[in-house]
Parts: C-alpha cells; structure tokens; sequence
C-alpha cells in the first residue's frame, strides 16, 4: 500500500474546456432574473467554487436572488448540454485522454476526481469521454462545501487509502492549489485554464505545467522526492 500515489484531478478548465458553456450558462441565469449578466473576466474568476459561493461572488448586492440564479444557471446548463449546441459544450483539451489512460495504466498510479461542478454534470462527462470506472474516487460539489476547504480531497484520501504525502492535485486554479495545501497534498497548475501562472503558484503550485503531455513527467520528479 505504501507504493500507492494518487492524482486528483479539477474537471472545468483542467480536464475539459467548459468556458463557452459556463459563459453562456451564467448569462442566462442573470438575464432571467433581470441583471445584467457579469463580464467574462468575473465570470471565469469564479469557476471551481460551488455555485452558491459563485453567485454570492458575481451578485453581493443581490442575496435575495442567489437561489434562484443558482436554479437559473442549472437549468441553462442543462438545456445547453442537452441542445448540443456547438458554442457551449464543454471538449476535452488537447492530450487530456490520453495522459489519463497511461497514467491509469500504471499499477502504482490511482486517479481521482475533485471538482465544483454538480453530480448530474459530471455523470454527464463520465458518460461522455467513457470515463466510468478509470477514477477510483469521484467527489463533486453536491456533497461537499465549496473549494477551498479540503473535504473533497480528505474524502479522495480516504477512499483510497493513499497518504497526502504521497496525493498530487492537479487544477487550473488557485481555489485547487489552496485546497491541496488544505489537505497536506502537493498541486501541480495547469496554464490552460482560468487563472494565471502566478496565480496558481501563488497560491502554492509547486510546478506549473503548459501541455498535458508534460504532466507525467512533472508527477515522477514529485514523486521522487516523496
């Protein structure tokens, strides 16, 4: 058990490219209520928290309207996803599968998942890309508080019986790095996401990565410090 590691991985602006789909979602849900819709940049600031911390974010002045902008968002989400609109689906990046299932074939190597997005979008992903049963933990915002708190990742440990010392999370934003650090677990940063390079290290990456392809190599310098 002790040759075990694990890597975590964020889902939006990590493992798929949901920018499009989370823009148009989140006007939506304003415009439905009347608001003006926040500009991209508040929007995409916002991505990885739970949505009732988001919308508490995007519309402080308005707490009376959070649960339905919330509801708002939802509905759009899925009626987007459903329609398969081109504008507003959410593809995987560039080499995201296939890092995935060589990392998966290593026997010492287990995988996990840890994201802000509710269950029904990501059994939809799952479902999608053929995920199903190539994460040995699966934690999404429906169950636990709003990243940064560790829950989701004390929750990965947990089911995996691997330690924090030997646990990576990689996330393309600082929410995922202060929650790794939260757990004790070493972050790797994504620079294809929504928050920057010095972002993600200031909020304690140990290493920001520019391709998927360079993630494994960037998980074994770890691992043999570990």
């Amino acid at each position: 058990m002790t040759d075990l590691r694990l890597v975590i991985f964020d889902v939006d602006g990590t493992l798929v490219d949901s920018q499009a789909h989370i823009l148009a979602s989140m006007a939506a849900a304003f415009e439905g209520q009347g608001l003006v819709p926040p500009d991209r940049a508040a929007t995409l600031s916002i991505v990885g928290l739970s949505l009732p911390v988001a919308m508490v974010r995007l519309a402080p002045e308005r707490p009376d309207l959070i649960d339905a902008l919330v509801e708002g968002y939802k509905a759009a989400f899925a009626r987007l996803r459903l329609a398969r609109d081109t504008d507003a689906q959410s593809p995987l990046y560039p080499g995201a599968q296939e890092v995935l299932q060589a990392l998966r074939a290593q026997p010492e190597t287990l995988l996990a998942i840890a994201t802000g997005k509710s269950r029904r979008g990501l059994d939809h992903l799952m479902d999608l890309y053929g995920w199903a049963g190539l994460f040995q933990s699966v934690q999404c915002a429906d169950d636990h508080p709003s990243k940064p708190h560790p829950s989701m990742v004390d929750a990965c440990l947990g089911d995996t019986g691997v330690a924090a010392a030997r646990a990576v999370i990689v996330g393309d934003t600082s929410y995922d790095m202060e929650m790794g650090r939260a757990a004790g677990v070493a972050g790797i940063g994504v620079a294809w996401g929504y928050h920057g390079a010095d972002m993600l290290l200031g909020a304690g990456a140990v290493r920001v990565i520019d391709r998927f392809e360079d993630l494994p190599g960037a998980l074994a310098e770890i691992w043999r410090t570990r």
